[in-house]
């Protein structure tokens, strides 16, 4: 994350685009939406998302966003989308949320909960849970996308040598990541975008079309997988571009 992002985006009129990774990737993964994003004017700020709760990953990424002046749009991949649902309520900067490929859950619900609702990941097959500490020394577990499963999994239209690097460097989260529930819900209150993954083998694409119409998303469907921002940055960012212009123009 830039600590002091373009704003030249801003005196042109355009909002700040925040984009929350999810789980097993990083922030590099949304790399061709922001060079998108950024020669149409863009001034966006893509965060490390912890991965450590939801709670506790609302709470610093709401921070960030708090210090941004001017309107934000919010984009999530994944388990960042219920980041964002915790994170953007309240935030009267905020005008439009984006859900990419991503979860948007309501009060109480979880990650893991709401994956279980319809049938067809497979990510549950092809996790590795591995022990770690947290910083205040108690004990967790991490989950990994299996190295020699990540391609099919989570990535199948994705170069295979990009998919491989992504495999090495993929950032896990808390298994606590993934059954906690979130408290509050943002898309109740912000216009919201989904772009749904039709050939998603980690968030099953009914669920992410069950999401959409249950927060009045306006949706887009795209042949995918899951990791669609970056096997197709450009319509990725073409949908983020036209909840821009909806909320904020």
């Amino acid at each position: 994350m830039s600590a002091t992002p373009d704003t030249s985006g801003q005196k042109a009129g355009l909002p700040t685009v925040v984009l929350v990774h999810g789980a097993f990737a990083d922030s590099s993964s949304w790399n061709g939406v922001i060079a998108n994003l950024k020669r149409r004017g863009y001034p966006v700020m893509a965060l490390a998302n912890p991965l450590r709760g939801v709670q506790e990953d609302a709470t610093y990424i709401r921070s960030i966003v708090d210090t941004v002046d001017g309107p934000v749009v919010m984009a999530a991949h994944s388990y960042g989308g219920a980041v964002m649902t915790e994170a953007a309520d309240g935030a009267a900067n905020v005008k439009a949320l984006v859900y990419v490929a991503s979860i948007s859950p309501d009060v109480g619900e979880s990650v893991l909960a709401l994956t279980m609702k319809y049938p067809g990941s497979q990510l549950g097959t092809a996790i590795r849970m591995v022990p770690c500490r947290l910083a205040d020394g108690s004990p967790a577990m991490e989950q990994y996308i299996e190295e020699e499963k990540f391609h099919a999994v989570f990535a199948a239209d994705v170069a295979p040598d990009v998919a491989a690097l992504m495999a090495v460097t993929q950032r896990p989260p808390t298994e606590s990541a993934q059954t906690g529930s979130v408290t509050k819900v943002a898309w109740k209150s912000i216009p919201s975008w989904t772009l749904v993954s039709t050939q998603d083998l980690g968030i099953p694409p009914d669920l992410q079309r069950f999401m959409a119409q249950r927060a009045g998303s306006t949706t887009i469907e795209i042949d995918a997988s899951h990791a669609v921002a970056v096997s197709q940055p450009g319509p990725v960012a073409d949908f983020i571009d036209t909840a821009a212009r909806a909320t904020t123009g």
